[in-house]
């Protein structure tokens, strides 16, 4: 395994993110135990979670199956660098959300960290991330918050997820003014087919020294090989989000035989291209099973070649830089 550091911080981690939103919705405790063991032994030891995930009617279940894993000792959480969210409402149920209970308020941040710490089993939390954004509470709200709360031990580093560039900029020179460190990382939707986050995100996520954690770096599917897996019977699923992208059905077919002229698996080398990009700390990944973390670790080791990474250009362009890409 590769390590960098967290954007601007001494913060080690490791250039994949072991992403766990399967835990619970589609892969059990037990197998979830296995595949946080295995990601460890790998190296891997930065892991993303969401206070919602497990979602409703079961939200917070993910962070339960990391804090009984967490449970079992062999020095599990001093070897993880853990990362959380908050945004979303808690609520069990569907409907009105009652006042609150969600966003990023004062008030709720501190419930939402109180009631992650108690899931995971833990003290504190090595990152936490602001799962989106809120319009309605001003940064010097959030600060104060997180000031209190990383005095008190019970966070170290504040991040964002799903952030606009401006948002970034916005943040850290509040933290600024404040004389906090702001925040140190952007989890941001980025892959080969997504690549609008080049225009401003990442380039402000990098003039402020934050690191860059692509989520969805196979595109939901489309880049792990999924004209091929429809062919042998499977990857229905991940055709499907062809309905949801701007990317042709054409554009999935030459890159599948891009990598198969290079010798190389679809999904690794989407991986691999993330990796390569300036600023990206690494992508997280969200394996079911054994045989999808060992895809995604052999893709740290994998180099791309000058005119394999012209190819992908060539197939997925850029949206080029902010403002030439829509000024003129």
């Amino acid at each position: 395994m590769q390590y960098t550091q967290l954007g601007r911080t001494g913060l080690k981690v490791s250039r994949l993110v072991l992403g766990t939103m399967n835990f619970g919705p589609h892969t059990d405790e037990a197998h979830s135990h296995v595949i946080m063991d295995a990601a460890l032994d790998a190296g891997i030891n930065f892991f993303d979670t969401a206070n919602v995930y497990g979602w409703a009617p079961d939200k917070g279940r993910t962070e339960e199956i990391i804090g009984s894993w967490f449970a079992k000792g062999g020095d599990r959480r001093e070897k993880v660098v853990l990362a959380t969210k908050c945004y979303g409402s808690m609520q069990q149920h569907d409907g009105p959300v009652w006042p609150n209970t969600d966003k990023l308020s004062a008030v709720n941040i501190r419930r939402a960290v109180e009631g992650s710490l108690k899931r995971l089993g833990t003290d504190y939390i090595d990152v936490y991330q602001f799962h989106h954004v809120d319009r309605a509470t001003p940064w010097e709200e959030i600060w104060q918050a997180i000031d209190v709360l990383v005095k008190q031990g019970k966070i170290l580093y504040a991040a964002s997820s799903n952030h606009a560039g401006w948002h970034l900029a916005q943040a850290n020179e509040t933290a600024a003014r404040l004389g906090m460190l702001g925040l140190v990382s952007e989890q941001c939707l980025y892959n080969l087919t997504e690549r609008r986050a080049e225009m401003e995100v990442i380039p402000a996520a990098r003039g402020y020294g934050m690191g860059v954690i692509p989520w969805s770096p196979l595109g939901g599917g489309l880049l792990g090989g999924a004209l091929r897996k429809a062919a042998e019977g499977g990857g229905a699923r991940s055709l499907a989000a062809l309905e949801r992208t701007k990317i042709s059905r054409r554009q999935i077919e030459q890159y599948e035989e891009l990598c198969a002229k290079h010798g190389l698996e679809p999904g690794e080398v989407a991986l691999a291209w993330l990796l390569a990009q300036p600023g990206v700390t690494g992508p997280i990944v969200g394996p079911r099973d054994l045989a999808q973390l060992e895809s995604a670790v052999r893709a740290v080791g994998l180099d791309l070649d000058a005119g394999l990474l012209a190819g992908l250009d060539e197939i997925f362009p850029g949206p080029g830089p902010s403002p030439e890409a829509f000024a003129w």
